[in-house]
């Protein structure tokens, strides 16, 4: 059919952390738009300086964007895949439970709608995608 928008199967990958530049609330905002035009998110990985935006434990001034808030709404709602790069996550200090337990921390600032994997989750994403788009 000529004319016809086609439904396409994206990974998104967010390499910055949400306030050192627009790149993750550009991230949001195409994820978003990609979902309204009824495109399929197959998995959100954060990496990099990117893990900041899955942390549960900011806190932004009142006029301000919480973009961690914002994207745990929108994988929660839309029950995307959202993984999170071990390595990247470890040592900026986003931790499941799991890791929390492992290193004896006793807290976890990984927000539960994302999960904490390898790059492995990355070349999946990659080879079971038509597109993989990065910010960042």
């Amino acid at each position: 059919m000529y004319g016809a928008i086609l439904n396409v199967k994206f990974t998104v990958v967010v390499h910055s952390a949400p306030y050192s530049t627009q790149a993750a609330a550009s991230a949001y905002r195409f994820t978003k738009a990609l979902l309204e035009q009824g495109h399929d998110v197959y998995r959100l990985f954060f990496f990099g300086d990117g893990v900041h935006n899955t942390s549960k434990l900011t806190v932004v001034a009142q006029d301000d964007t919480n973009w961690q808030q914002q994207w745990d709404k929108l994988i929660e709602l839309q029950k995307l895949d959202s993984v999170v790069c071990v390595t990247s996550a470890i040592k900026r200090g986003i931790i499941d439970e799991a890791e929390s337990a492992r290193h004896e921390l006793g807290a976890v600032s990984l927000s539960s709608s994302s999960e904490i994997s390898g790059l492995g989750q990355l070349i999946d994403a990659t080879i079971n995608s038509d597109r993989v788009i990065n910010f960042g």
